[in-house]
Order: structure tokens, then C-alpha cells, then sequence
């Protein structure tokens, strides 16, 4: 790439909402409203680890980088309102690549009335890395440590789709946006039900929640241990959607009935387990004869 530093910075400034306000060495957060909470959260994303640039076009993947913090904040019952971006790029990467990039990132910001807030940019020797934090407000903090017993977990939607779309992709299948894939889709561009989480954390009998960003094996695993119960799986589920990864659900326990729910929240929602005092296993799954302790098959971040 031929830009340096105050090139990569006016393209910021002029293409992302929020960019023509930064000027100095720091930005400054909005005054917290009273009876809410300031949350945060950071995601990275590092080139052959979490995608590859020949897979992934540059406006979709700028797309998920925003879409993936959005939706933690969600989950935990926030209403997102801004962001830092840092730019770690290669020298292979073009300018043509990095205005494509700026001009998802600028799309996906509007359409989810966010802006950035500050940032830094760095070259390295080869590659791309990238990382949002994002800053959203909460009036009720969704956390994962407040399951109860009894309470049954639901997800918005079926896991395993990005899955899916990791598999075509490895077999060779290339996104077409003129036919696009849904599985492809939702693991090049996924589209969380931002908005969700804010509805969840106003229903009291909501109890917790996170983001299925890992697997729903491994989350589920989080929900128990945070909340020092087991959880039973639902034997309907199969190893894809127990596996997964990357889908960005919400997942949460709630004591109201999936219909009840369902009425209330105005979409279909998928049952994936049942809360329970704490067993031999934080995920457990029954056999027909007992219960087994369900091991965790999700994605591992810091395995090759």
C-alpha cells in the first residue's frame, strides 16, 4: 500500500460517520445517562486466523468486524452509539481495498446509527489485522451469571449456518453477490437481530444472556459456569449446531414459556436447553438412559 499514516486517516475522517470530528490525540465519550450503565467491549480480528482476504471481500468483512462488537453489546442489553477502529495493514493490501473497506464499515455504521470515536492505524509485514471496541449504554445489564434453575435457553435462530458457509468456502465455493448464499452470508456478512437484547433485558423474567459468537456448545458451557449451574441440551440438536460458531444469536434462560416469549418478542425462537443444579458437568446430555457430561466442541481461538 502506498498511503502512509495521514493518507489512511482523511480517508477515516471523510468516508466513517463521526470521522470529521477526529482532530486531536483523544476522542471523548458521551456523558453517561442517569440509571444506565456505560458498556464495553473489544473483538480482533486477525487475518489466517479468523478469515482469509482471498475469501472475504473487503466491504462484507468490514461489515462483520462492526457486527460482531454490535452484538455483544446487544446481548447484554445495550444500545450501541459509537466505536474505535484499529487498522493493522499490510503492505499487499491497495487502496482500492481500503476504500472498499471504509465504505462497508460507513454502511454498516449508519444503518446501525453508530459512529467512530477515535482509532489508530499501524503497518506490519504482511496481513491484516483489525479491532473495534465499542461503547453502548444499558438501563439493565444482560449478564451471564444470572441463570436460574429451571429457567429454559432459547436462541433467535437455529445455530450452524456460518459453519456451513466455512465448509463451502473450504470446498471452494467463492461469494457471488449476484446469487448470494445464505450460508456464505452468514459467515462473510452475518446479521445479528440487533435490538433483540434490548427487548430481552426488559422483561424481568429474562434472567441471562450472551452472544453465541463461539459455538453453542462452548456458550452454553459459559451460561452454567458463570451462573454455577449445569445445563441439559436438547437432544434435537445436532453436532452442527452444537459445533457452530460465528453465528450471533442471542442466547439467553428465561422461566416464561417459548410461546409466551415468542408473543412477546414477535419472532420464532429455537430451545436449546433447560437449566439445572449444578451436576457433574456444566453441559450435560442425556443418553436415555442418564445423564452424560457434553464435551466442549466449539472453535478454540489459540489452537492452529
Amino acid at each position: 500500500m502506498s498511503l502512509q499514516e495521514t493518507g489512511i486517516l482523511a480517508r477515516i475522517r471523510t468516508r466513517l460517520p463521526g470521522g470529521g470530528t477526529l482532530l486531536d490525540d483523544c476522542g471523548a465519550l458521551p456523558p453517561t445517562p442517569t440509571g444506565q450503565t456505560l458498556l464495553v467491549t473489544t473483538d480482533l480480528m486477525e487475518s489466517g486466523q479468523h478469515f482469509r482476504l482471498d475469501w472475504h471481500p473487503a466491504d462484507l468483512l468490514a461489515r462483520k468486524l462492526l457486527a460482531v462488537n454490535l452484538s455483544d453489546l446487544d446481548a447484554s442489553g445495550a444500545r450501541p452509539f459509537g466505536y474505535t477502529l484499529t487498522l493493522a495493514l499490510g503492505p499487499e493490501l491497495t487502496e482500492a481495498w481500503l476504500d472498499t473497506f471504509l465504505e462497508g464499515l460507513a454502511e454498516a455504521s449508519r444503518e446501525a446509527a453508530v459512529q467512530v470515536l477515535g482509532g489508530d492505524t499501524v503497518g506490519r509485514p504482511s496481513g491484516l489485522g483489525l479491532g473495534i471496541t465499542a461503547f453502548g449504554f444499558a438501563t439493565r445489564w444482560l449478564r451471564r451469571d444470572g441463570l436460574k434453575a429451571g429457567d429454559r435457553l432459547y436462541v433467535d435462530q437455529r445455530p450452524g449456518a456460518s459453519l456451513r458457509g466455512l465448509r463451502k468456502l473450504q470446498a471452494g465455493q467463492r461469494w457471488d453477490p449476484a446469487q448470494p448464499d445464505p450460508d456464505l452470508a452468514a459467515h462473510l456478512a452475518p446479521r445479528p437481530r440487533l435490538g433483540l437484547g434490548l427487548q430481552l433485558a426488559a422483561l424481568p423474567e429474562v434472567h441471562a444472556c450472551l452472544d453465541l459468537s463461539d459455538g453453542l456448545s462452548r456458550d452454553l458451557g459459559n451460561l452454567a459456569e458463570a451462573s454455577g449451574l449445569s445445563i441439559l441440551v436438547d437432544a434435537g440438536l445436532d453436532e452442527d449446531a452444537l459445533r457452530g460458531g460465528e453465528d450471533y444469536a442471542r442466547c439467553f434462560g428465561s422461566s416464561l414459556s417459548q410461546a409466551d416469549l415468542e408473543q412477546r418478542l414477535g419472532l420464532p425462537l429455537v430451545a436449546v436447553g433447560s437449566a439445572l443444579p449444578r451436576g457433574e458437568a456444566p453441559l450435560l446430555a442425556y443418553d436415555g438412559g442418564s445423564l452424560r457430561p457434553l464435551p466442549d466442541l466449539s472453535f478454540d481461538h489459540f489452537q492452529p
